[in-house]
């Protein structure tokens, strides 16, 4: 683990806004910033950074957190993975130090998920290279196809039997355990056991940009119309399709090597290129682009050439993919192949010299590919020709860099024959309309971010698991936003005064009654707070939001943005009270006591249920030891209700 110093350094330096915005676009608003969330789509943001508070919160998705949890959801990091990861960034020496159990177990279940992967690449590639099966059915496959053997240990290719669980026996056997065979998908769980989920397929491992099997992808052999013809690992916590770009391993040195990225679309389209000595290429695996794909190659090279077969249905489809890898400002180029070729089959008819040199030769910038493509489809027709080019001023719109931008509108403009005026006055309205949509997307946001933050605490009441959710909540974000506020000064005989907390006050109250929550994280957070209430350099805020805990964290964030207004729970018989800050000694007694109150009333609840169960049963002695203890309920409920003022709310 890392010593404490160190991460707390970390945290101090690691600002949320910056570490954000290296995978987010951010804009400010009020205090804020505002963003598309990165964890699920949605069109209108509702992804929020709070520099203040140091805090990220989706009020689409829930997810919120710090800096260093952000990194690991965003990275799939470990805890100590993630503050290796932002000690790098900001150029802060790390020294490891022994994990905590938590923090152990948890890399624990990641690595043995990794592990299980790495057992099924090894295993599945002797079955392809060592079986009679797998030779005579996986080998012959790939044989046919013109792969060479170097090739197919390379990429490590496999072939699972075609039996319902010969793989998953052998797992078991071997040591490794049902859970994380599968949590990786390479089992299914069913009634009658574990069956294999790529029986019967030549194996495709999906390896992460360390060379760790993150996923596979299986193709079937045999004809079954039921069947698909390739089926990818389900996603889990170690892989996810839309993060990593098949033979992105294999490819990285080349990339940096000849500053650019050959993309293809399958996995053997890769294969095909290596074979043919080019290794700077990755497949999208049948995919659409998605932001998280351009970054990976960004980290690599600018500079994208993506090769398409001779089908033209099928480029039109894929072009407004493309406008995205434009935002991501990267140079994009592209290369239609003759009709009838795909990169597996071209990339077979020459050496690696002469398939570079076609490629150098007959690649076009995507903006004059497009325009091209769309413009011979247009022809003559003076309404396709119109939308065409607004079809093409929109992409031109999108592109960030000003000089880019002017160097295609000119390029275009000789193309289409149209006046160079014409053009930017079109890329101005455009641009225009999409400033007045983001506009208005951040106004609808603002309101539904609003409406969102009034009804959390409400919405938590609906949390059937815990009846008492909604005060306990209240009381953690008290501790939270107002621990080290005092709530009474009192005198003894002497004159000597005494300032009485309100977190103090609070756990004080739960730890004399021995209340506690069902909830963990809730238990958790009064528990630490307990230990560290006579800390003077303990800040509660801090301490949960920089939690090593994700689940902490996460309840940290979501309090931390909740409004600091009341809400109806506390506005009786119609009295508004304006904030917590000028009534917290009205507002903490208030809240425990309720607490305690409904803590009381489901006690006599399940006191009352019993004594149903025991008048049944005919046992009056227990029946009057029932009947005493709801006697003692009740008068600790009314004294309850008198502190209160008189007034049975529970």
């Amino acid at each position: 683990m890392i010593d404490q110093s160190t991460v707390q350094k970390i945290f101090d330096t690691a600002q949320i806004d910056e570490v954000v915005s290296d995978f987010v676009t951010l804009r400010k608003r009020g205090v804020n910033f505002l963003g598309l969330c990165p964890f699920h789509n949605e069109k209108t943001p509702s992804f929020t950074v709070s520099p203040a508070k140091g805090i990220y919160k989706c009020f689409g998705c829930g997810k919120g957190g710090n800096s260093v949890n952000f990194v690991m959801e965003h990275e799939h990091l470990d805890y100590v993975g993630a503050l290796k990861y932002l000690g790098k960034k900001y150029h802060i020496d790390i020294v490891d130090e022994e994990l905590s159990p938590e923090q152990e177990q948890r890399k624990n279940d990641r690595e043995s998920m990794m592990i299980v992967n790495s057992f099924a690449q090894k295993y599945f590639s002797e079955k392809l290279l060592q079986s009679e099966e797998g030779m005579a059915v996986g080998m012959s496959y790939l044989r046919e196809r013109g792969f060479r053997e170097d090739i197919i240990k390379k990429f490590q290719l496999g072939f699972c039997l075609d039996s319902w669980n010969a793989f998953s026996e052998q797992a078991i056997q071997s040591g490794y355990k049902k859970q994380f065979l599968v949590q990786t998908g390479l089992s299914i769980d069913k009634e009658k056991g574990l069956i294999d989920r790529f029986k019967g397929r030549v194996l495709f491992p999906i390896h992460g940009i360390a060379g760790r099997t993150l996923g596979f992808g299986g193709r079937i052999l045999k004809k079954d119309p039921k069947a698909a013809k390739y089926l990818n690992s389900p996603e889990s916590e170690v892989y996810h399709k839309s993060r990593i770009l098949y033979g992105i391993y294999q490819a990285k040195k080349s990339m940096v090597q000849n500053d650019k990225c050959y993309l293809v679309e399958g996995y053997t389209d890769v294969l095909s290129f290596h074979q043919a000595g080019i290794e700077n290429v990755v497949a999208s695996s049948g995919t659409a682009l998605t932001a998280d794909q351009i970054r990976l190659v960004k980290r690599f090279t600018n500079n994208m050439t993506i090769i398409y077969d001779g089908d033209p249905a099928g480029i039109k489809a894929s072009l407004r993919g493309i406008d995205l890898v434009l935002e991501q400002e990267l140079n994009v180029k592209v290369l239609l192949l003759p009709e009838g070729e795909d990169p597996d089959s071209f990339s077979r008819t020459m050496g690696a010299t002469e398939l570079s040199q076609y490629i150098e030769k007959n690649e076009t910038d995507f903006i004059v590919f497009k325009t091209n493509l769309l413009l011979a489809d247009a022809k003559n027709d003076p309404v396709k020709r119109a939308n065409l080019i607004i079809d093409i001023v929109r992409s031109i719109a999108i592109i960030p860099d000003n000089i880019i931008r002017s160097v295609y509108v000119k390029e275009c403009s000789s193309i289409l024959n149209v006046d160079e005026r014409v053009l930017y006055t079109e890329i101005n309205k455009i641009k225009g309309r999409l400033q007045e949509e983001a506009w208005k997307n951040e106004q609808r946001s603002n309101i539904e971010l609003q409406a969102q933050e009034d009804s959390i605490v409400n919405q938590s009441i609906i949390r059937a698991d815990n009846d008492c959710d909604l005060e306990e909540r209240a009381l953690i974000r008290l501790l939270l936003n107002f621990g080290k506020e005092e709530l009474f000064h009192n005198q003894n005989e002497q004159g000597e005064g005494e300032s009485i907390l309100v977190g103090n006050y609070i756990v004080d109250e739960l730890e004399r009654d021995e209340l506690g929550s069902v909830n963990e994280s809730y238990q958790r957070v009064f528990d630490e707070y307990t230990s560290n209430k006579f800390n003077p350099d303990f800040e509660a805020k801090t301490f949960f939001r920089d939690h090593t805990d994700s689940k902490i964290v996460q309840l940290a964030a979501d309090i931390m943005s909740e409004p600091h207004q009341l809400s109806g729970m506390w506005t009786r018989n119609d009295s508004y009270i304006e904030s917590e800050e000028m009534k917290l000694k009205e507002i903490v007694p208030k809240l425990v006591n309720e607490y305690k109150g409904k803590k009381v009333k489901l006690l006599i609840e399940e006191v009352v249920k019993e004594m149903q169960q025991v008048q049944e049963s005919g046992d009056t002695d227990r029946l009057m030891e029932l009947m005493k203890q709801k006697m003692v309920l009740d008068q600790i409920k009314n004294a309850i209700s008198k502190e209160l003022g008189n007034r049975t709310v529970f």
